[in-house]
């Protein structure tokens, strides 16, 4: 990377932080991964370091922010809700991360929500229009959730990245990707490992500080 050397990447055992703890090893990135549970990551990599806690109650975040008090060049947060998870968890763990990040000098972030989340600059297709009134419906704790968060996130002084992809699915990486403030249909669909690619090269590159860039194939 250019100019970042390591990176904390929250949610590193989930289905999006798989790839992306993988891809930015594979970059010859240093990775602190932080997780609940070490056993969920079976990686092994000389340039991986893993820290237990929970980001929602705000155990150990500051360990993985700076870890031996050395803080990370960036931030990457793939956290998600599911099932089991409490309904206001990006909230509350982007709260931690946040105040972690400030309490040790580290300012650049890079956090997921999805496509749910709307700005004044997007112009969604009738299907995606159709989709948000469903996720209005049936998601509604969890959208809520993902739009406090990207509210808390852009209103804070980091020089941060919201990225908001469609439907996410476990197809092999195509290697390609747009982004910007694109006109998502509700078909739209994009590759986990892409997201990851993505991700990793918002923070490479600098790229869309201050945005919150939709992301497909």
């Amino acid at each position: 990377m250019t100019d970042t050397t390591t990176i904390a990447v929250f949610g590193a055992t989930g289905r999006t932080g798989r790839p992306l703890v993988e891809q930015a090893l594979g970059r010859g990135v240093d990775v602190v991964a932080f997780v609940r549970d070490a056993s969920g990551l079976d990686v092994d990599h000389e340039h991986l370091t893993v820290v237990e806690g929970d980001a929602y109650t705000g155990t150990n975040v500051a360990e993985a922010v700076a870890p031996g008090g050395d803080p990370v060049d960036a931030v990457v947060s793939v956290l998600g809700q599911s099932d089991e998870t409490p309904d206001d968890l990006l909230t509350v763990a982007g709260r931690n991360v946040m105040a972690a990040m400030r309490d040790h000098g580290v300012d650049r972030y890079v956090t997921l929500t999805g496509a749910g989340v709307r700005t004044d600059r997007d112009d969604p297709s009738l299907g995606g229009r159709a989709m948000n009134a469903v996720m209005k419906l049936v998601a509604r704790d969890v959208l809520a959730d993902a739009s406090t968060h990207a509210k808390a996130v852009a209103d804070s002084d980091l020089r941060w990245t919201i990225v908001r992809p469609p439907r996410l699915t476990e197809d092999a990486a195509t290697g390609e990707y747009a982004a910007g403030y694109l006109r998502l249909g509700a078909r739209e669909r994009l590759p986990r490992e892409d997201l990851a690619t993505f991700l990793l090269d918002c923070v490479e590159d600098g790229t869309y500080v201050g945005d919150l860039p939709n992301v497909t194939n």
